[in-house]
């Protein structure tokens, strides 16, 4: 059996991040309101949003680096408000903590943790996330040999350092490892790129639109064993 590794994305691949995120973002915002009043006031939904284009253009250092923008983000915010620097920084911090509290509330599809449970007694498992999800904070979590976050390596998927990373952890060579993901460009091209074979995660039924398509394409992660054995089949050649 060449493939040893199974890789996967997360936030709309083993989870539905959306409810996860409306929760962090009302939670922010409540404990702005609470102990910062007056920074979130001032803006409504379009402004919030050119406020924090504003911030990625004046830091391209925090590109890849999703936390360290949000509570630059929500300095700003209170600076703006009229909150001195020290109190503006503690706020950002404490917020952002208000935000991630909920951001790691995620409810796993139903069907995750038997997949999981399957694959991890067949491959070693790693995550490869461009967000600041923490599987570990999951019931997924026990599944998962090693998690990186883009963060962490200082680039986000598409680039290879992400994929990389994955094959410096597990020593093992491109065309051994399976990456699983919702991104056709983060997921799908990037671990292509650097050999990998892919499946594509396509819960939502979209039409494929960017490019060379993935090895296997699933709509449910009950389909991910038969299409890593069918990579696999292919592989051995027989297929």
């Amino acid at each position: 059996m060449n493939i040893k590794v199974i890789t996967f994305d997360l936030d709309n691949t083993l989870w539905d991040v959306e409810p996860a995120l409306l929760r962090a973002e009302q939670a922010q915002q409540d404990w702005l309101r609470r102990h910062r009043p007056g920074a979130v006031e001032a803006y409504d939904h379009e402004g919030l949003w050119e406020l924090k284009k504003s911030v990625w253009r004046r830091h391209p250092q925090l590109l890849h680096h999703v936390s360290q923008m949000r509570i630059q983000m929500l300095y700003e915010l209170q600076v703006a408000a009229g909150y001195a620097e020290r109190e503006a920084r503690s706020g950002a911090e404490q917020a952002f903590a208000a935000f991630l509290e909920q951001r790691q509330q995620v409810q796993l599809y139903a069907e995750a943790l038997a997949v999981l449970e399957s694959l991890a007694s067949r491959f070693t498992l790693g995550a490869l996330t461009n967000g600041n999800a923490d599987v570990y904070r999951t019931d997924a979590g026990e599944y998962f040999d090693f998690a990186f976050l883009a963060e962490d390596i200082g680039a986000s998927k598409p680039h290879p350092d992400m994929f990389h990373a994955a094959l410096q952890r597990t020593g093992v060579a491109a065309h051994s490892v399976v990456h699983v993901g919702d991104d056709p460009e983060h997921d799908i091209a990037g671990a292509r790129a650097v050999g990998m074979h892919t499946v594509w995660m396509n819960s939502r039924e979209k039409a494929w639109t960017a490019g060379p398509q993935a090895s296997r394409e699933i709509n449910n992660l009950r389909q991910l064993p038969q299409a890593i054995d069918e990579i696999i089949a292919l592989e051995s050649g027989a297929g």
